[in-house]
């Protein structure tokens, strides 16, 4: 099977259900690979509803400084597993292949899922057919990319719904489509700019955008409604803020109806509008991006990368940097600098 490194930072894999019913972290990294040939780095420990930009940057040098192996596995919570997944996804570019994985059921549970996604993720991970596929989540025996994937059941032990890339059987994982692998840089998650998710609903105004700005936010996702549409009033404080009262920090506009995909939306620089973010975008004038591309991002999925190209552009870098930026998000179309509405179909 090759050199397998297991690291652990903890979810419901790792938990037994206290006396109160609740579920507590109980098991270490030699719990968890009892029996397995792997080397194991224990983390940490922590419900993944409550990691930290700053425990996503340990979490990549961990990565980073177990890629002398063959295959890496890290056990993670499944709350935010696929936030987790796209970061890193985002930021390494190493060749060995990463697999994430957890469970549904607790550890103690007569049925617990977690001993097999952890024996799956393995494989997957031991295969010589994802070497230099980059992340993958690995559930209920299924490899998932993670742009665009989204948890979509609590009790389900597939519990995902994504671009499944490959399957594992009787020990052995099949490749079964290509994996797209949107590498943006070595980048820090806690030195990224603040960006903050706006919800839109019927009768809403401003007043949210304008206090996420106030507090620092560099961007702002809308999930707005329909196929992209929002009140007069929010649209008329989109326009305020990317003209003169967001000191140039950017507004992006998404539909809540699909799965979205949106990479960048600053002060100055247009966008093709298209999709369903198109009727905001449009509306609301230069500075705001229609977000809903394609169904490659979830909008939970949305902040992190947004906030990394806001990081890039920061270095004020030269025209041909800014374009590879946006050509490895998959959103470059090679045109003036303008990002497309079909996204990862411009490579």
């Amino acid at each position: 099977m090759g050199r397998l490194v297991v690291i652990t930072t903890g979810g419901t894999i790792a938990t037994s259900m206290d006396d109160e019913g609740v579920r507590r972290p109980t098991r270490r990294g030699e719990d968890l690979t009892a029996g397995l040939d792997v080397d194991v780095v224990d983390l940490m420990a922590l419900d993944s509803s409550q990691l930290t930009a700053a425990d996503w940057d340990r979490i990549s040098s961990a990565v980073t400084s177990a890629a002398y192996a063959d295959g890496v596995v890290i056990t993670h919570g499944t709350d935010t597993m696929e936030e987790t997944a796209l970061w890193l996804d985002l930021t390494y570019d190493g060749a060995t292949p990463v697999v994430i994985t957890g469970a549904q059921r607790s550890a103690d549970a007569p049925d617990a899922d977690g001993p097999r996604n952890l024996r799956d993720a393995l494989t997957v991970a031991a295969s010589p057919e994802t070497l230099g596929l980059g992340v993958l989540v690995g559930f209920a025996g299924t490899a998932w990319q993670p742009l665009g994937l989204q948890k979509v059941a609590t009790a389900d032990l597939r519990g995902w719904a994504g671009t499944a890339v490959g399957s594992v059987a009787e020990g052995h994982f099949a490749l079964e489509r290509a994996k797209e692998r949107p590498f943006l840089g070595a980048l820090s998650a806690v030195a990224a700019p603040r960006v903050d998710t706006v919800a839109v609903y019927p009768g809403g105004d401003a007043v949210a955008m304008e206090a996420y700005v106030a507090a620092g936010a560099r961007g702002i996702v809308l999930e707005a409604l329909g196929s992209g549409n929002a009140p007069a009033a929010v649209i008329d404080g989109v326009r305020r803020l990317c003209r003169d009262g967001g000191g140039g920090r950017g507004v992006d506009a998404c539909s809540r109806r699909t799965s979205q995909r949106r990479l960048r939306a600053r002060k100055g620089v247009g966008g093709r509008r298209r999709g369903d973010g198109a009727a905001t975008a449009a509306a609301a004038g230069p500075g705001v991006v229609d977000g809903s591309l394609g169904g490659r991002l979830t909008r939970r999925g949305r902040r992190r990368p947004l906030g990394l190209i806001e990081k890039n552009h920061e270095r004020e870098p030269d025209r041909r940097e800014r374009r590879d930026w946006r050509a490895a998000a998959g959103c470059y179309t090679g045109r003036r600098g303008a990002i497309s509405g079909r996204c990862g179909q411009d490579r």
